[in-house]
C-alpha cells in the first residue's frame, strides 16, 4: 500500500562496539541495498533516560554517525539524520497523544521493568516523558510512512504498538468528508482500462474475501503513475471498503542477533568495560581479548577446560569457520591448545573486520565537515518526508486552517 521504506535509529549514549555491529549494524548495511533507508540519532530519545546530563550526548551523536559510516553505511544509500533537526517527530508525537489511551503506554512489557531497574541506580524515570517513550517511537516511524521496522525480539511489541496506534488513527480520522466521491473520482483518474479492473477486484475482495484480488488491487494503484499520494491513499482504503489509508501499518523486521557476550562474560556494553570498540586499533584489540578471562578451570596450562563455560567461545562462535571451532573444543577439552592460542584466530578475525572501518573512519575524523554536510542533508531530505505526512495527519485532524 505504501511505498517501502525502513526507518531505524539508536541513542546516542556512547561509542558503537562489536555488539552493535553485529546486532544491527550488519543488517542496515544489507537493508540499504534492498530499500531506501533513514537511520536516526535518536537524541531526544536518550533525554528521556541520561536528562540529568546531556552533555555526553551531543559529542556521542558524531561518534556513532563515523561508526555507522564506518561499519559501511552509504550516504548515497540511506539518509542519516538527527531526531531533533526534524521537529515534526514532537507534533506528530503530540498529536498521536490525543487519542492514544494511557493504559497501552503503561502494558509495554519493559516499562515497569526499566524504573524499577533505574531506581535502584537512583535515577528518576517515573516522568512523562518515559512513559510517552514508546509514543515518540512510533511517531518517529509513522511521520516517515517506514514499511519495515528492523529490530531485536525485544522490542516486537514497540512496532506493534506502532501498528495499533496507525490503525487507531486511520480508523478515527480516515474518513474524509466526502470520501467515496474522492475515491470515485480517483478511480476514473486511472483510465478506463484500469478503473474498470479496479472495481472488479474491489468487488471481489468485499463480496468474497478474496485476498489474492486485495494484493493485485493494491498492486494496480501503486502502479498508476498520474495519481497523488493522497489519492492513492485513498484508493488503498475504498479497496477494503474503509476510509483513506493516512499511515502505515510497518512491519517487524527480526534482526539476527548472534551471543556475542562482552571480555568478562556480560553482555558487551561500553558503560561495563567489556566492548570492543569498532575504531580500536589492532594493538588494543589485541590485547583486549589476549587478558580475557576465561574456563576457570583452567589455572594452569595442563588443565583441560569447557569451552562453553569461556567467554572467548563466544566470539568463536561468531567469528571462526567451524573446522576452528572444532579444534577450539577439541583442545580445550584435552588441554591439547593453550588458551593464548585459542585466543589468536578471534583477535586475527576481528582485526581483518574492524581494519576497512579504521580507514573509512579516518576520513571523516579528519574532515568534520564531510560528515555535517552528510547529517545536514540527510535532515533536510527527512524534514521533507516528514512534512507530506504531517500536512495529511493535520488535514484528516482538521488542522488546516485556510
Amino acid at each position: 500500500m505504501f511505498q517501502d521504506r525502513v526507518l531505524s535509529g539508536m541513542r546516542p549514549t556512547g561509542a558503537m562496539h562489536l555488539g552493535h555491529f553485529h546486532g544491527a549494524l550488519k543488517s542496515w548495511v544489507r537493508l540499504q541495498n534492498e530499500h531506501p533507508c533513514l537511520f536516526f540519532a535518536a537524541d531526544w530519545h536518550a533525554l528521556t533516560s541520561h536528562y540529568e546530563d546531556p552533555s555526553v550526548i551531543e559529542s556521542s551523536v558524531w561518534d556513532m554517525f563515523i561508526d555507522w559510516l564506518a561499519a559501511g553505511i552509504d550516504p548515497s544509500k540511506a539518509t542519516l539524520f538527527v531526531q531533533s533537526r526534524v521537529p515534526q517527530h514532537a507534533e506528530l508525537t503530540l498529536l498521536l497523544s490525543f487519542f492514544t489511551p494511557l493504559s497501552w503506554l503503561e502494558r509495554v512489557p519493559t516499562y515497569k521493568d526499566t524504573v524499577e531497574k533505574h531506581a535502584e541506580h537512583g535515577r528518576d524515570l517515573t516522568t512523562y516523558g518515559f512513559l510517552g517513550y514508546p509514543l515518540m517511537q512510533a511517531a518517529d516511524i509513522l511521520i516517515y510512512r517506514a514499511t519495515h521496522v528492523p529490530v531485536g525480539e525485544d522490542q516486537v511489541s514497540h512496532v506493534e504498538l506502532t501498528r495499533e496506534i496507525a490503525r487507531r488513527f486511520n480508523h478515527l480520522f480516515g474518513r474524509e468528508r466526502g470520501f467515496e466521491e474522492k475515491a470515485e473520482a480517483a478511480v476514473k483518474k486511472m483510465g478506463p482500462k484500469k478503473a474498470r479492473l479496479y472495481r472488479e477486484l474491489r468487488t471481489r475482495f468485499q463480496e468474497k474475501g478474496d485476498e489474492a484480488a486485495l494484493a493485485e488491487a493494491r498492486e494496480l494503484v501503486g502502479d498508476v503513475q498520474n495519481l497523488s499520494l493522497g489519492d492513492k491513499e485513498r484508493l488503498f482504503g475504498y479497496i477494503e471498503g474503509g476510509g483513506r489509508m493516512i499511515l502505515s501499518e510497518p512491519e517487524a523486521v527480526l534482526t539476527e542477533t548472534p551471543k556475542l557476550l562482552g571480555l568478562d562474560g556480560q553482555k558487551m556494553s561500553k558503560s561495563y568495560g567489556n566492548a570492543i570498540l569498532l575504531r580500536d586499533d589492532a594493538k588494543t584489540v589485541s590485547q583486549k581479548i589476549r587478558t580475557m578471562p576465561t574456563d576457570p578451570a583452567r589455572v594452569r596450562r595442563s588443565d583441560p577446560g569447557d569451552p562453553e563455560k569461556c567467554p572467548v567461545w563466544s566470539l568463536h562462535q561468531v567469528y571462526s569457520e567451524q573446522s576452528t571451532r572444532d579444534w577450539v573444543r577439541e583442545g580445550c577439552k584435552s588441554a591439547g591448545i593453550g588458551c593464548l592460542e585459542c585466543k589468536q584466530p578471534v583477535i586475527d578475525a576481528v582485526n581483518a573486520e574492524l581494519a576497512p572501518m579504521r580507514e573509512r573512519a579516518a576520513g571523516y575524523e579528519e574532515d568534520p565537515t564531510l560528515l555535517r554536510s552528510i547529517i545536514q542533508d540527510g535532515c533536510e531530505k527527512a524534514s521533507d518526508l516528514a512534512d507530506e505526512t504531517l500536512r495529511d495527519v493535520r488535514e484528516a485532524m482538521g488542522l488546516d486552517y485556510r
